[in-house]
């Protein structure tokens, strides 16, 4: 079950009523068994896979928690080894598995192969490993006491709003408020149904938009020149910014409907100044679970010099495999390891050279150089994240800057129009979605969308209320509605 589907609408709906008309000893089970009924909307079977990790972590954090020394530590092994190792077979056999045999065949060996296991990716994957194991080491490091409720801690996991693609919540966030009474609040319902309602904005409205332009030119990058393939880059950081992070808001506003409250995953990422304020603005969830349990472990940047280098990659590296069995993604996580560590070794140079050509005396200037800077490299990277191979992913880097003699033109939209397969009118609307968008978002930086609203008078609040769901429902795009793009992670 998507999001962006009937189907969920109605679901919501109903799940949302029940769980404000039933007594709170009551929720926790009708929580659990309608998130259940959500994943197995999927795939039924895999619901058995969420069972192992909810028994395995649920049995491994009380162990933890009554052991001392070393047992307590095999427990914590125990734990992490049987979460990754469910992770390997479903998500990475396949991709361990090629690499192995082309090895082989490089060789020169033959007629060795390795049988196809045919496993189909259960849907949130990673999302779900990812958080329980934040479960069982904070019980470890005794910042969490082990949860003794089955029901509760199965919940836990499987919350459905964050179910199949995050955010990645820590248990002293989760665990703690799903014990909690919660009284119907209708503040919280108003202001969780807006959050769900931009989040579908940024998805039917923009995402799905412009991913039709973005599929047409990567799925046959061959064909297309410089103008396309720059066109397409740029719009695949605005799909993938739209599409993940109106998945976040639907996710943050339906549990807010419920009176709990989620961690916020992204906050204007594009407005960063460097690469590191953007993984502190992109994927929240996901790039703190890293610094928390992979950077500061090995050592973060209390270590000499190079081995910081080596911590950063090794983190970003890893970061990449996470989101998919691909060169395309460890590439992707590789050049972000390499931008923060050629920040920090150019970070002298870079301050000489902006003092000697004056760049302090103009600091507006200087920061709009800074975030076009970030946002070109975080650009670049997008486009090995979003090729079908790094073969394609090498073309179009190495094509972007051919055939530009026709980029600038009086009629923009006639020349980009057929580079994405798009109609006029299609890319009015797009670019119509993007501004919105980034006056919302422009808004919300200068003095917070919520705050604005709330000095505007009901019948203002109204009018935009009503055009928010019109444009969802007469302007969305409904030819090329797709999954959410971290469904697949």
């Amino acid at each position: 079950m998507i999001f962006n589907s009937i189907a969920f609408l109605v679901f919501f709906v109903v799940v949302t009523t029940t769980y404000h008309l039933l007594p709170h000893r009551w929720r926790w089970p009708m929580l659990l068994a309608a998130s259940c009924w959500f994943y197995m909307a999927f795939v039924p079977v895999y619901i058995l896979i969420l069972a192992f990790t909810i028994a395995v972590d649920y049995g491994a954090g009380l162990l933890i928690e009554r052991s001392e020394g070393v047992v307590r530590r095999r427990w914590l092994i125990a734990s992490i080894v049987a979460n990754v190792g469910v992770l390997a077979i479903f998500k990475y056999y396949g991709f361990l598995t090629e690499n192995i045999e082309a090895m082989v065949r490089a060789a020169g060996w033959t007629g060795y192969t390795i049988p196809d296991l045919g496993i189909i990716l259960p849907i949130g994957l990673s999302f779900h490993t990812f958080q329980s194991l934040s479960y069982t080491i904070e019980v470890y490091y005794g910042r969490q006491r082990a949860e003794r409720h089955l029901g509760i801690f199965s919940l836990y996991v499987m919350f459905y709003p964050q179910l199949v693609a995050g955010p990645i919540e820590r248990p002293g966030n989760l665990l703690r408020q799903l014990h909690l009474p919660m009284a119907f609040d209708p503040g919280l319902l108003a202001s969780g149904l807006r959050l769900m309602a931009w989040g579908f904005f940024k998805k039917i409205m923009i995402a799905d938009r412009v991913g039709a332009m973005v599929d047409h030119v990567y799925d046959a990058p061959y064909t297309h020149d410089g103008p396309a393939l720059i066109l397409a880059s740029l719009l695949f950081a605005v799909q993938i910014y739209c599409d993940f992070s109106g998945y976040s808001d639907i996710a943050l506003g339906a549990a807010r409907c419920l009176g709990i409250d989620l961690m916020r995953n992204f906050r204007t990422p594009y407005a960063s100044t460097n690469i590191s304020e953007f993984w502190r603005r992109w994927h929240i969830s996901l790039s703190t679970w890293f610094r928390d349990y992979v950077y500061i472990p090995l050592g973060g940047n209390r270590v000499l010099t190079w081995r910081r280098y080596y911590n950063l990659l090794i983190t970003f590296l890893l970061s990449g495999l996470w989101h998919g069995a691909a060169w395309t993604y460890i590439i992707w996580g590789g050049l972000h390891g390499l931008f923060l560590i050629g920040a920090i070794v150019t970070e002298g140079g870079r301050t000489r050279l902006g003092q000697l050509i004056g760049l302090h005396r103009w600091p507006r200037l200087h920061m709009a150089q800074q975030v076009i800077t970030t946002f070109l490299l975080v650009d670049l990277a997008w486009i090995f994240f979003r090729a079908n191979s790094v073969q394609d992913a090498f073309h179009i880097v190495g094509n972007l800057f051919t055939g530009l003699d026709g980029f600038l033109t009086a009629d923009a939209f006639s020349l980009w129009a057929p580079l994405v397969g798009a109609g006029r009118g299609e890319m009015v609307l797009a670019v119509a979605g993007i501004a919105a968008m980034e006056g919302v978002q422009w808004l919300d930086r200068r003095k917070g969308a919520t705050t604005w609203l709330a000095e505007r008078s009901a019948w203002q609040r109204w009018a935009l209320y009503t055009g928010l769901i019109g444009s969802i429902i007469f302007l969305g795009s409904y030819y090329h509605t797709s999954p959410f793009i971290y469904f697949q992670f």
